[in-house]
This record gives structure tokens, sequence and C-alpha cells, in this order.
């Protein structure tokens, strides 16, 4: 009998507690079960969203093929790079997007918004190749416009040891707008020393600095 009394506590106790319990414990299985469900439809989201800017930056691409673009054919480029980060503004497709705008501002004479353009990669993108990337363009703009001195503050910047050897090429550009002809050449000669390290192709700069030397023994 004490053995059936135990076994008749021990079942009201545990109806108790189900009692006090079991609304808790379903409530938490349903909240767990719709978490993971969450989780999964968001990854899916992302996902399709990734893709969808995909495609759209592959038209964009396609449309801006080539250096002979007529001006309807540049504002309509434009105006899909608005709409794609627009519609998928924190992904990889749209910032490189802004970078696409900025070659296609430049095209059109607009170099304030092409600057507007990189300022925004290089404010918001949390990717640093592509703040590097705006930042070097940022910098040759600068020096379009006369402006070297901004150039190299831009070139101070923490751009990315990939893209090293382009930043000492511009930045003996800048020394030359300066008349610093020392310290172009120093730069120029650091950029093809780390292209060669990095085994990268860098265009251009043994031109300058042979026009450099020619230019010194003519003096």
């Amino acid at each position: 009998m004490a053995e059936l009394r135990s076994d008749e506590e021990q079942l009201d106790a545990v109806k108790r507690w189900w009692k006090e319990n079991g609304i808790s414990l379903v409530a938490g299985a349903v909240i767990a079960a719709a978490g993971v469900f969450g989780w999964h439809a968001w990854q899916n989201y992302q996902q399709g969203q990734s893709e969808a800017a995909s495609m759209r930056y592959q038209q964009l691409v396609n449309m801006t093929t080539g250096s002979d673009l007529a001006e309807d054919e540049l504002v309509s480029a434009r105006n899909m790079v608005s709409e794609l980060n627009d519609e998928h503004g924190n992904t990889l497709y749209a910032e490189l997007a802004l970078l696409l705008d900025a070659r296609l501002a430049v095209q059109q004479g607009d170099l304030e918004g092409a600057k507007a353009s990189l300022e925004s990669a290089a404010d918001n993108s949390s990717r640093r190749y592509v703040q590097s990337l705006a930042w070097l363009r940022l910098a040759r703009i600068e020096l379009a416009e006369g402006n070297a001195d901004q150039a190299l503050a831009l070139l101070d910047e923490p751009i990315t040891d990939a893209l090293a050897a382009q930043r000492e090429d511009v930045r003996g550009d800048a020394f030359a707008a300066q008349g610093d002809t020392e310290a172009a050449r120093d730069a120029w000669q650091n950029a093809l020393q780390l292209a060669q390290t990095h085994n990268q192709p860098l265009y251009g700069v043994q031109f300058k600095l042979d026009d450099l030397g020619a230019e010194e023994a003519t003096q």
C-alpha cells in the first residue's frame, strides 16, 4: 500500500507540474520550431536577394561593355545603378555598381556624381577591397581636378595590401603634380616593386619613370 500511495503521489506531482508548466513547454517548443523555420526562411530570402542582385548587376555590366556609350545608354545604366542600390543595397553587387557608376559619371563629365558614388561605396561598404578601390578612384578624380593634396590624403586611408602597388602609382602621380620629382620617382619605383612582389601587372609606371629620366637628362 505504501508503494501504491507513493506511485499515486508521484503521478499527482507529475499532473500538478504539467498543469503548471505544460503550456510553457508547448509554447517553447512552438517558438523554437518557428525560430528554426524563420532562420531557414531568412537564409532562403537572403540567397534569393543575392541571386537577384547578381542578375541585375550582370545586366548592368552587359549594358556598359565598351567605352563608346550614347548619352541615353549612360542615363539608363545609371538609373539601373540607383534601382539596384534601392532594392539590394546591402549586397556586394550594389557596391560594385556604385564603382561602375563612377566610371559612367566620368564619361558624362559628371565628376561630382562620380565622387558621390565613390564616397558612398567608401563610407558604407564593410568590404575593405571595395573601400580601397573607391579611395583610389577618388584620389584619381581629385588629381584630375588639380587637388594633389587631397589625393595624397585619400591615399593615407587603410587601403588593402592587394592594391598597394596601385596606391603607390597614384601617389607618384600626385607628387609629380606637385613638382616633387624625387618623391614621384620613389613612389613609382615602390609601385613596380610591389607589383612584382604580388605578381600583378602594372601598366604605364615604367614609362613614367623613363619620361622622368628623359626630362632630367634635358635639364
